[in-house]
């Protein structure tokens, strides 16, 4: 079983990639970002909850996050891996998904980090914003915190997975083609 993470600061490209990915190895693509707009979408007792959390630019609690993480691996007990894009957030998300993926089996193959400027991730989310028509990309102050939570509370895994033996770093400054083709060598080395 193949399992990855790609993470990264808010507009490095995790939602590109991970798409190109988990087709080219048949992965199921989990992003708690559009899970959790699907339900703030749908007006859902859960999307209710989280709105107020995603419009300030906040992290979900890890408990809400872990549980839906845990309930879309049930739903597929027959896959050969997972790809997880936005998930973990935290270290305590971090060790429950380590937890998981061990009562399945199959622990965590590698942590893609995709290494931008908050600059770049800056111009790329107000693009996104303007041409997907998303709230939460337009206004700047909000960016700005989104990508400082990522750094006080996101970029801490990274150790943790350094630890393991698990973790790359990967340039996504330039198209998403060049930031697959780095990735794939990656996944060519453990296959």
């Amino acid at each position: 079983m193949l399992n990855i993470i790609v993470a990264g600061p808010p507009g490095s490209g995790k939602g590109t990639l991970a798409k190109i990915m988990a087709e080219k190895y048949d992965l199921i693509h989990f992003s708690t970002g559009e899970m959790l707009r699907k339900e703030v979408a749908a007006h859902t007792p859960l999307g209710l909850q989280v709105a107020p959390i995603l419009e300030r630019g906040d992290l979900v609690s890890d408990s809400i996050v872990v549980s839906m993480i845990a309930s879309s691996l049930e739903a597929y007990p027959q896959m050969h891996g997972f790809l997880f894009d936005g998930f973990p957030r935290t270290v305590k998300q971090a060790k429950a998904l380590d937890k998981l993926l061990a009562e399945k089996g199959a622990p965590l193959n590698l942590m893609i980090l995709l290494d931008l400027s908050d600059e770049t991730c800056t111009s790329r989310i107000l693009r996104r914003g303007t041409i997907e028509n998303r709230a939460d990309d337009t206004d700047i102050s909000k960016v700005k915190h989104r990508l400082a939570t990522y750094q006080s509370q996101t970029k801490p895994i990274i150790d943790h997975y350094k630890k393991q033996g698990k973790f790359v770093t990967v340039d996504s400054s330039k198209t998403p083609e060049h930031t697959f083709n780095q990735v794939d060598q990656c996944l060519t080395q453990i296959l």
